[in-house]
């Protein structure tokens, strides 16, 4: 399986049933379609949707029903759509339970850079601010390197999304937890070994004695 399905199947494996979750752009909006058998949760996008689904086989996009990458997206029977002072109003008041964000990069502290793209012209941070400050809980799906220089970082060097630190790093060789202590190795992927994840991360890693072998949705 490529990279970023593996993330996304890890990640998947973090939803628990009644949860109302939030997906970023890109790698994130994969998740929804590896959810563990018997786990109904409500998917909700910024530009105002609960209740979105991968667009069905056969069924013609809408221009009015898109994600939040203007990707063509399905609702589900029940689902709803509300104006934008709604839709951040759930997330500033704190009515999601987790959040999935791409990242650029992430340090040691567990914050996240993750809406200035180097070189490139960019419209702003988006609702990524609101959602790391907002939801209950933030994950970050990121492939662990780009173009083999390491993402996990001491310090970002890139503007931060939120001083709030992010809950857990999923990438394609690790998953990584936030702690007051600091950023904590819990599982490699499979066929990746510790010394391989340590290579690879610029921040320091607390590696404990139980670091086990990544497991993944179907």
């Amino acid at each position: 399986m490529d990279d970023k399905t593996l993330i996304a199947r890890r990640v998947a494996l973090e939803l628990k049933d009644g949860d109302l979750v939030n997906l970023g752009i890109g790698l994130p909006t994969m998740v929804a379609q590896y959810l563990p058998p018997g786990i109904d949760v409500s998917f909700q996008s910024e530009n105002g949707i609960v209740g979105m689904q991968a667009l069905p086989a056969g069924v013609s996009p809408s221009a009015d029903l898109t994600d939040a990458g203007g990707a063509p997206i399905g609702a589900l029977p029940g689902a709803f759509a509300f104006d934008s002072a709604m839709s951040f109003g759930l997330i500033r008041g704190g009515h999601l339970d987790i959040t999935v964000l791409g990242g650029l990069q992430v340090d040691e502290l567990g914050q996240l850079a993750n809406w200035m793209v180097p070189g490139k012209m960019v419209p702003g941070m988006g609702g990524a601010m609101d959602l790391v400050s907002g939801a209950k809980r933030v994950i970050v799906a990121m492939t662990h390197t780009a173009k083999g220089a390491p993402k996990i970082l001491k310090r970002c060097t890139l503007p931060l999304t939120s001083i709030r630190s992010v809950d857990l790093i999923v990438t394609e060789m690790a998953v990584i937890r936030t702690t007051p202590e600091g950023l904590v190795l819990s599982e490699v992927a499979p066929g990746v070994s510790v010394d391989q994840v340590l290579a690879a991360t610029q921040a320091h890693l607390i590696v404990p004695d139980d670091v086990s072998v990544m497991a993944v949705a179907a």
